[in-house]
């Protein structure tokens, strides 16, 4: 009896389910593809060839098998799988919530908040920077009418003094007709 036991294999028989009771969706991810509008554009490749508008369609992501385990049900003697099998799109999952990802987010618009005050502060002194630098200008300005002015009077004032050196003096008349002291006054 020990030797007919060891002798005989157990075999195993697969019965493949029928196509109606196995919905694709359930086993395999479906395929993800999106529509882009692109407008006329020059080829990059060779600037000689214009494109037209059209329509550019991208597979986003390949279909692929759900290898994710299932709790398969048996109902009424059918195998039937759970119905949410298909990828979800990131840009509509909800945000993951928990408490380090909400301090985080309490951080961040903390410091938001900082920084637009920064920014207003900055922009304030930048306003008062600029007015001081236009004002700044005019003052140079100004300084340089003033200079030339200056300069102007300066050779002005040589030229009358060189002129009043080149003139002759008249020196007073030694022999005077009278006694009495010249005024100062007098021509």
């Amino acid at each position: 009896m020990f030797l007919s036991a060891c002798s005989t294999t157990p075999k195993l028989a697969l019965q493949p389910q029928s196509p109606s009771s196995l919905a694709a969706d359930t086993v395999r991810y479906p395929e993800v593809v999106r529509a882009y509008h692109v407008g006329r554009y020059a080829d990059p490749n060779d600037d000689l060839v214009m494109h037209e508008e059209h329509v550019v369609y991208r597979v986003e992501e390949n279909t692929r098998w759900d290898l994710r385990p299932s709790r398969a049900a048996t109902i009424n003697g059918t195998v039937a799988f759970p119905t949410e099998s298909a990828p979800r799109d990131a840009a509509f999952s909800p945000l993951p919530v928990n408490d380090a990802v909400l301090a985080e987010v309490n951080a961040q618009k903390l410091a938001t908040v900082q920084i637009m005050m920064e920014a207003r502060t900055l922009s304030s002194a930048l306003a008062q920077f600029q007015t001081a630098l236009q004002q700044t200008r005019t003052n140079l300005q100004e300084t340089a009418v003033l200079r030339s002015a200056v300069i102007q009077m300066k050779k002005r004032l040589d030229t009358l003094e060189t002129a009043h050196e080149q003139a002759p003096q008249s020196l007073p008349q030694p022999n005077s007709t009278t006694n009495e002291m010249p005024d100062s006054l007098s021509p």
